[in-house]
């Protein structure tokens, strides 16, 4: 039998970093609360000096911002389905599983948004199809229809929760185990506080869910608490699709040395200007010096001695602005979005020229997280068809239009294409079906299949005639 909390050895070599890259992207109280773990502390820097300045600590979160910035530009236009064949009940099963995918109310355009920023800080993001659980099976296809059975959804783990797995040759999962923790109250009246583990295998047949219980300081046993064949059995695959981007676009790994970099420069100084508001006394005498210096009292010189105050004279200060500035340009530009830094270039402002290449490398890198996304999408919706035996093709429209600019442009590019005069209806069935569909990528997906069903038919009428 497997040893179920067996971690994976890749898994223990990156759970801390998955932390730390965890905490850069969210920023705020939860950085501020591990901000230890951060902060350097100087050479033989006294403890109560490193509290105070570990209490006045803030974070400037660039990587954060530039991690959302890509998951909605990405998503600008939402991801959707064009369905073809299949029965009406089929296809419309689809189409309401687009709208609501997680049975949260969550789109499956939503979804995939959120693990690709999963996947931008981690490297990774893990999506399992599952069904509702029945105590007996059902007859037939309309019982489990009318039951709810059918009704496929989707479960978002993060790179954390997959804590060991082993794969074939060809890269797929011969098994996985998933673990999650969650703290529950047991009852209303008792403020005691229970843990409570679950841990989920899965191999190319079967699942298994352990629970485990833990009482403060005490644990109980690892129980199996359910079994069974999962919805991918006959397919011999398991039931996970993991998203995955490459080193050269994981931005949170490119970036968090650098953001911490520029988090311990900017605190350091930080904590200088706030020292150098409150400038030293110098005293220059021969004399021995035991005085009190302070508001309240005052100091008696001798007739050679004098008084002054010692303040940094700026130059530092300079250097480290100047410093922290290009820390910030260079988090901008491992992200591959120089041109939004909002800093000039040498001394100058970046030429049109200029702009417009930075934004052609952009684009670039958001077609290379469109085609992941799409390709993990279809990936997902061929687990959801192949459990549910339906017979619908399923294609992923959107995310590959990323062009930074408005519709307006699109629509006139479109115009003049149509325009050259080619004689090709499935060319203008499919601007026209593109169109349709970007203006209109938060309707409904059952709205946007009824427009697609409606072009296609429009045009098949004009062949025919």
């Amino acid at each position: 039998m497997i040893d179920i909390d067996r971690e994976h050895a890749d898994f223990r070599r990156k759970k801390a970093t998955w932390q730390m890259y965890r905490d850069l992207y969210a920023g705020g109280e939860q950085f501020k609360l591990r901000a230890g773990a951060y902060l350097l502390p100087r050479q033989k820097e006294p403890l109560d000096v490193y509290s105070e300045r570990l209490s006045r600590v803030f974070y400037q979160n660039y990587v954060g911002s530039i991690i959302d910035w890509y998951a909605s530009t990405l998503f600008r236009r939402a991801l959707s389905l064009q369905l073809e064949g299949g029965t009406v009940r089929e296809r419309a099963f689809l189409s309401e599983f687009a709208d609501d995918c997680d049975r949260r109310g969550t789109t499956l355009g939503n979804f995939f948004r959120r693990c690709l920023i999963d996947a931008l800080v981690t490297g990774q993001s893990h999506i399992l199809v599952d069904f509702p659980r029945a105590d007996r099976l059902p007859a037939n296809r309309a019982e489990e229809d009318a039951s709810g059975l059918s009704r496929a959804y989707l479960l978002r783990y993060s790179a954390e929760d997959l804590i060991n797995w082993s794969c074939d040759e060809q890269g797929e999962y011969e098994w996985i185990v998933l673990r999650q923790s969650s703290q529950k109250q047991l009852r209303v009246d008792s403020p005691e506080l229970v843990e409570e583990t679950r841990w989920q295998y899965y191999d190319r047949e079967q699942f298994r869910v352990y629970r485990r219980l833990s009482y403060g300081e005490k644990s109980g046993a690892i129980e199996l608490i359910a079994q069974g064949p999962h919805a991918l059995m006959a397919a011999r695959r398991i039931p996970m699709i993991t998203l995955r981007v490459s080193d050269g676009l994981w931005l949170m790994n490119k970036a968090a040395h650098l953001q911490l970099e520029h988090f311990n420069k900017s605190n350091a100084l930080g904590w200088a200007i706030t020292m150098g508001l409150f400038a030293m006394p110098v005293i220059y005498s021969d004399r021995e010096w035991n005085q009190i210096v302070g508001e309240s009292y005052y100091v008696q010189l001798g007739p050679q001695d004098r008084f002054g105050w010692a303040e940094p004279d700026g130059k530092v200060y300079q250097i480290a602005a100047a410093n922290l500035e290009t820390l910030k340009e260079e988090i901008y530009r491992v992200s591959y979005l120089s041109q939004a830094s909002g800093e000039m270039i040498g001394g100058h402002a970046q030429s049109a020229a200029s702009k417009q290449l930075d934004f052609t490398i952009t684009e670039e890198v958001l077609r290379a997280y469109g085609s992941a996304v799409k390709e993990c999408a279809a990936r997902v919706m061929n687990a959801v068809t192949t459990a549910r035996k339906d017979n619908v093709a399923v294609s992923i429209a959107g995310l590959d239009e990323v062009d930074i600019t408005d519709f307006g442009t699109e629509l006139g590019d479109a115009k003049s294409l149509m325009q050259m005069g080619i004689e090709s209806p499935t060319l203008k069935r499919q601007v026209l079906q593109g169109l349709a569909l970007k203006y209109l990528s938060d309707a409904r997906q059952d709205v946007k299949d009824q427009i697609a069903r409606e072009i296609n038919e429009q045009f098949s009428v004009k062949l025919s005639n």
